[in-house]
């Protein structure tokens, strides 16, 4: 793969002549023929990758629902402009000015949710610590109150398919339809015209729009 200088600005450093690309094109099981595209900075060392699939896609929402931990193989394509949704646990990360996408598994996108809630649930954990027991104060129960709420949610990602657990649905939701769940269980749906206006759309570099 050949690295081609981009006539723009690094959008971080504003750095001119350091922005180059990369284009790959790949075939993805179930996904088809897609271009992976990488575009850098060699000053700052910025970088964002993105998938673009060779046939028009339109904005659509998958939806997996987890019953089996069998199902944590399964493939996912989440492209910079993509919206992940846990409904039943209210969970959603939304693509931020520095999105990028990745091609991984259920089981790495759950990964990506566990390690959040873990960094939230040990400042939570830490402020109760530093606190007196007895100190029964509204902020304080509240605190404990987000704890056990944290530690529940902890249980159902990470206890798919036990004698405990509850299903619970991945939705990916993509205004420009680039990304995907590859699982026989998986279904797809169009967004509706009220989700299209409300969903962001992650960075959108010049590069791209070029």
């Amino acid at each position: 793969m050949q690295e081609s200088p981009v006539a723009i600005p690094c959008p971080v450093c504003n750095q001119e002549g350091e922005v180059y690309m990369i284009a790959h094109i790949d075939e993805i099981p179930y996904f088809g023929e897609h271009t992976q595209v990488t575009v850098m900075c060699h000053s700052c060392g910025w970088k964002q990758t993105d998938f673009i699939p060779a046939e028009g896609q339109k904005a659509g929402c998958w939806s997996l629902l987890m019953v089996d931990s069998k199902q944590l193989k399964s493939r996912v394509v989440r492209s910079s402009s993509c919206t992940i949704r846990i409904p039943e646990l209210d969970l959603q990360v939304n693509p931020g000015s520095n999105a990028t996408g990745y091609v991984s598994n259920v089981e790495g996108v759950l990964n990506r949710f566990v390690e959040v809630i873990n960094m939230v649930l040990r400042d939570l954990q830490n402020d109760v610590s530093t606190k007196i027991m007895e100190d029964q104060t509204p902020e304080f129960l509240q605190t404990v109150d987000e704890i056990s709420q944290l530690e529940g949610i902890l249980t159902r990602l990470t206890d798919i398919g036990g004698t405990q657990s509850e299903p619970f649905t991945i939705e990916l939701l993509d205004p420009h339809g680039h990304s995907m769940i590859i699982d026989d269980a998986a279904t797809e749906r169009e967004l509706t015209t009220e989700e299209i206006a409300t969903l962001p759309t992650g960075p959108d570099p010049a590069v791209f729009s070029a």
